[in-house]
């Protein structure tokens, strides 16, 4: 079973409201481990990033004008991403942008029935605590030193360990880890076996042992009036 988890860094915080993305990455895991196989890049976004994005993940508009656009990239994302579903923490947010990217050069949107999402499985496996990356990380005790900035890469790559500790570790050698059901739908499937029925013939010795076993009952209660 293939998975890919994606990060994207964007412009500001509306994607309807003509945000771009700027930054996207993804990690590949297969059967719940990864690979080492990943996708990373920087785009264009062919307008300004916001001050407050920009205090987050450090990008810039100058740095970003010599990167091609996500047109140009785009068919290298979605041969990466394939068909598999995809693990993303804030599904809604990321997906919006990719979306709106893929519908701006007229290609096939992404379905939301791809998508894992991270913050909803933290939610409701730790209800009321925080379920940020960064307090995911620090609940699992997963080393971030090397992150001093948001980045889509370090985030997937990031998100990646975090995911398999909320499905409970890694466990690519079980077949009930490669069900993504089991993530989805926090439940087991089964499957009933129905086997024929066995007739076990009783013997002409075990009947005579048995009236004489009778037999041997003093007043027993089925022959009272």
């Amino acid at each position: 079973m293939r998975e890919v988890v994606i990060d994207t860094e964007t412009t500001g915080l509306d994607s309807k409201g003509g945000h771009r993305i700027i930054e996207i990455g993804g990690v590949e895991l297969v059967n719940h481990v990864t690979t080492g196989a990943t996708f990373h890049r920087y785009i264009d976004p062919e307008r300004d990033v916001d001050r407050g994005a920009f205090e987050v993940h450090g990008l810039s508009r100058e740095f970003l004008a010599n990167y091609p656009s996500f047109a140009e990239h785009a068919d290298a994302f979605l041969e990466f991403i394939a068909q598999d579903d995809l693990i993303i923490h804030n599904a809604p947010f990321d997906i919006g942008f990719i979306n709106m990217e893929l519908g701006r050069i007229g290609r096939e949107l992404i379905s939301p029935e791809r998508l894992i999402d991270t913050l909803q499985i933290a939610r409701r496996r730790y209800p009321g605590a925080q379920a940020s990356l960064d307090a995911l990380c620090k609940r699992f005790e997963i080393d971030k030193s090397h992150r001093e900035q948001h980045g889509a890469l370090v985030d997937a790559d990031l998100l990646a360990l975090v995911y398999l500790e909320l499905i409970g570790g890694r466990q690519p050698n079980l077949e009930l880890a490669s069900d993504p059901t089991t993530v989805r739908r926090d439940r087991i499937e089964t499957t009933m076996i129905n086997r024929p029925v066995r007739v076990y013939e009783v013997t002409n010795n075990e009947l005579a042992a048995h009236a004489a076993l009778i037999e041997r009952i003093t007043d027993p209660i089925w022959k009272r009036d």
